[in-house]
């Protein structure tokens, strides 16, 4: 590339950057928003300073300068992926100036948002690599539902991972990075163009939520970001052939895997999908951080720490998505793997916090029910949760 292709990535980033800036250069005009949601009380929370959360502006903003400047097909298509995302943005927003729009409100706002997608796009899902299911997807009355309801879990999966500094940020460029490099592979200049701007945004946003954070995304950006990142891979599968969506799913494999587990977590427990609690992968990994090596006070070097811990497992199947983006088989089979390392991992994670908390020989016994039932997984979570914290009093 010469330079003059670069300026709409360098447009895209700095204007990103300077609209954080003054995010953050404005905190005490708005800081009352974030004051008014309670976020440092909320179940979930990873920090102990109020922060703005209107970080999504700045990425949008981003995206929307350096589109300004796109080539032509990439301008075409990028500029309807954008203009789809208004309404989930929107609501998004609403939720971040406190105006209290509810999960499902949130969520009916990015099936909005699809459906605009698969209206002007005129694209969708028709196959998943698995035969029996591709006569199912070859209908558009099962594949456009079944589209818009992927894209919905994928926004929802990026919002459930904000609010820990720069795992969001992070985790959605090395998404993009990933589709970036399957598109280099098909050599499509449209898609390395729209993934570059999307990095480009990213990581002007992220000089301000990583390692300290002055601004996070909020719903608005986090819900927006999974909507163009979904989006975008529908829009590669759709354009390359041979590209099979078990390694998109590779790409996608963390923010999506979370969420699963969140759900089944929640459910076996006998509580709502959309209860927020404080035993996702990455809250595991800080609060354990605080209590067995840092100590109950360090929140704010754990929280970083956390992310910068987490980053090479999150890499990890990305880089198999982009090895194995054009053999359906391996993928599957690696998207197994993982998934199994993944829920290894998390319940290791779990019984180390049992083993520091009073009730550690219950758990420990309930710990080897897990091959049996996945039930018994959930319910030991449930304990470990109390566990943590009668560790970290003790801390």
């Amino acid at each position: 590339m010469n330079f003059g292709q670069w300026i709409p990535y360098l447009v895209a980033f700095s204007a990103s950057a300077l609209t954080a800036l003054l995010v953050a250069w404005t905190r005490e005009h708005h800081i009352s928003l974030v004051l008014r949601r309670n976020d440092l009380r909320a179940v979930q929370a990873s920090h102990c300073t109020p922060t703005p959360r209107l970080g999504g502006l700045a990425v949008l903003a981003g995206l929307t300068a350096g589109t300004i400047l796109a080539p032509r097909e990439a301008a075409h298509l990028w500029s309807l992926i954008l203009a789809s995302a208004v309404p989930v943005a929107l609501a998004g927003l609403a939720e971040d100036l406190g105006l209290r729009v509810p999960p499902a409100g949130r969520l009916a706002a990015a099936a909005l948002s699809s459906l605009i997608a698969v209206a002007t796009l005129q694209i969708w899902l028709t196959r998943l690599d698995f035969p029996a299911l591709d006569l199912v997807m070859a209908w558009s009355v099962i594949a456009i539902p079944f589209s818009i309801f992927s894209v919905m879990g994928v926004c929802n999966a990026f919002n459930l991972i904000d609010g820990m500094n720069g795992l969001s940020g992070f985790t959605a460029v090395a998404t993009a990075s990933g589709l970036l490099a399957v598109a280099a592979q098909a050599a499509d200049p449209a898609l390395i163009w729209i993934t570059l701007l999307l990095i480009s945004a990213l990581m002007g946003f992220l000089i301000f939520n990583y390692p300290q954070a002055r601004v996070f995304l909020g719903d608005a950006g986090a819900y927006a970001i999974g909507h163009l990142l979904a989006w975008t891979a529908i829009l590669s599968i759709s354009r390359i052939g041979d590209l099979t969506p078990w390694a998109v799913l590779l790409i996608f494999f963390w923010p999506v895997a979370d969420t699963l587990l969140a759900i089944w977590r929640r459910r076996t427990a006998g509580r709502p999908s959309d209860e927020p609690d404080r035993l996702h992968f990455h809250q595991l990994v800080m609060r354990a951080l605080e209590i067995l090596v840092l100590g109950r006070k360090a929140r704010r070097l754990a929280n970083p720490l956390a992310t910068t811990l987490l980053m090479p497992m999150i890499a990890a199947p990305i880089l198999a998505g982009v090895l194995l983006w054009n053999q359906p088989l391996i993928a599957c089979a690696a998207l197994a793997g993982f998934g199994g390392l993944f829920i290894a991992t998390y319940m290791a994670g779990m019984a180390l916090a049992a083993g520091r908390g009073r009730y550690a020989p219950a758990i420990k016994s309930r710990i080897r029910m897990i091959k049996a039932s996945w039930v018994a997984s959930s319910r030991l979570a449930q304990k470990a949760e109390f566990d943590l914290e009668d560790a970290g009093d003790r801390a």
